[in-house]
């Protein structure tokens, strides 16, 4: 486990891709777990260690994350994220060149639960949720676009299906991208999360990186633009 952070308050590492971030069906060892197990372990608790899980990565999506080690910060640090205090920014890369380099994409989603799967849905259908998010694209290569993400609400594969619906599904995302997309991991990092502090109310920063020897994230030089602004 990567850790990026630790004090008496929270705890901030970087979730590898394929990792649940909270028990899940599969029964597969997440993240939750893993950071319950390290406390547990490093400060010879007796029982069950209390991590608090305050926001959530999607399975295939890696990068940054922070819980909360005391009930307190669990509370401030879930209020951050639910008034959109807390900021995230994801790197992914997708399919085509985008018909508008950036622009803000909001849509509403409704969530297939039988079938785990997300839709755009007209904005006054039963259960639709408002999904929200700013994208820039940074450079082109070999019909692919390496994306800069700034996301205002936390939807379950809400960048996935967003960039889909406008023809720019994620490279190795066969859910959204249709049968013809190479088998491949997901193209989608959570590079930096950005929050105030639960007790000093000091603002936060923390980055974690893509895999830069894995496809496509290999095509770019993505040295330029890991000290994002």
């Amino acid at each position: 486990m990567e850790i990026l952070y630790e004090d008496n308050h929270i705890i901030v590492v970087s979730k590898p891709q394929g990792v649940p971030s909270q028990p899940d069906e599969t029964g597969d060892l997440d993240m939750l777990s893993m950071v319950k197990n390290y406390i547990k372990e490093k400060y010879n608790k007796p029982g069950e260690a209390f991590v608090g899980l305050v926001h959530r990565l999607d399975r295939p999506t890696g990068g940054v994350m922070v819980f909360a080690k005391t009930s307190k910060a669990a509370e401030r640090l879930s209020e951050q994220f639910r008034d959109h205090v807390a900021e995230k920014t994801y790197l992914t890369i997708v399919k085509n060149p985008l018909k508008l380099k950036q622009t803000k994409l909001i849509n509403y989603l409704l969530k297939d639960e039988k079938n785990n799967k997300v839709s755009v849905v007209p904005m006054s259908t039963s259960g639709a949720k408002k999904a929200e998010l700013d994208y820039v694209t940074l450079a082109e290569a070999d019909g692919l676009s390496l994306l800069k993400i700034k996301l205002y609400s936390g939807r379950g594969h809400q960048i996935r299906v967003q960039l889909a619906t406008i023809g720019n599904p994620i490279y190795g995302d066969q859910k959204y991208g249709g049968e013809e997309m190479p088998k491949a991991n997901l193209n989608l990092f959570a590079v930096e999360l950005k929050f105030y502090h639960p007790t000093t109310k000091e603002l936060m920063v923390f980055r974690a990186y893509p895999p830069e020897d894995q496809k496509c994230w290999n095509l770019f030089n993505l040295e330029k633009f890991l000290t994002l602004k």
